[in-house]
């Protein structure tokens, strides 16, 4: 499982850094949000677990989300201001803030499900006017290899210390949105502030699909079965984020400042 998770996490950011090098920032921001690492994580634990156990997963993944959220807004507010150290920094520290409020609720599936859901909105609301036209970027290769040894590390280091540290502080650590916190360490210094925020409105953008995939895996789980469940899930991603990018094509057309921000 160590293995496949750190697989995934190298193909997430593999990914998203060519669809930055074709489409732009936003885009590449936008595919790294979507459950890309979860989904195949998630197909296994349904082969080897209950469903009760695997709609645990799915209520916990959605009680940090809105951290996460917290985490990609942090930076992105801060990102015209500081270097990516200090941003991160920044982020991960409003995440773990943010995530320790939220895991001391007691809150209801049906409330942790639309806070979820709400989160990406709200956060996209915030970000969507500093993002920038859609444009390809020249990403080294050197750059893309940097990309995913980063990522690989940093959920290595995670994984490890998930395992050792108490079951909140592990939580905590699973959560943290690993390609949220390495590509931006990576645009920020090199494209800028603007292509940063960019970024990370795509990452929200993206989160839209996320959360409509666990929110979706949680009820589905609920009433039908394994394989059922699991292809709903991802439909209901597929639809979100489909439906979401339509939404953010149609408000940047109206919108022209948001294409010279």
């Amino acid at each position: 499982m160590l293995v496949l998770k750190l697989a995934l996490v190298a193909f997430s950011v593999l990914l998203s850094t060519l669809a930055a090098r074709r489409f732009g920032h936003r885009v590449g921001g936008a595919v790294a949000g979507m459950p890309m690492i979860a989904a195949p994580i998630i197909a296994i634990l349904l082969l080897d677990h209950d469903a009760g156990q695997v709609r645990a997963v799915a209520l916990a993944t959605l009680v940090c989300l809105p951290a996460a959220i917290v985490h990609i807004v942090s930076f992105a507010a801060s990102a015209g201001r500081w270097s990516a150290p200090v941003c991160v920094s920044l982020a991960l520290l409003a995440y773990l803030a943010a995530s320790l409020v939220l895991t001391q609720l007691s809150l209801s599936p049906t409330l942790v499900g639309a806070l979820a859901l709400a989160a990406p909105a709200t956060g996209l609301w915030f970000a969507a006017h500093h993002a920038g036209p859609a444009a390809p970027v020249a990403v080294p290769r050197v750059e893309l290899v940097l990309r995913v040894a980063a990522a690989v590390a940093m959920a290595a280091a995670v994984i490890a210390g998930a395992d050792v540290l108490p079951p909140v502080v592990s939580g905590l650590l699973l959560a943290v949105p690993i390609t949220g916190t390495v590509l931006p360490c990576f645009t920020l210094p090199r494209y800028g502030a603007a292509a940063t925020r960019s970024l990370m409105a795509g990452f929200l953008q993206g989160l839209h699909g996320f959360a409509a995939f666990f929110i979706a895996l949680y009820w589905a789980l609920g009433t039908f079965g394994a394989l059922a469940a699991f292809l709903m899930a991802l439909a209901a991603a597929v639809v979100t984020a489909a439906s979401v990018q339509a939404v953010v094509r149609w408000w940047m057309r109206r919108s022209p400042a948001a294409d010279t921000a």
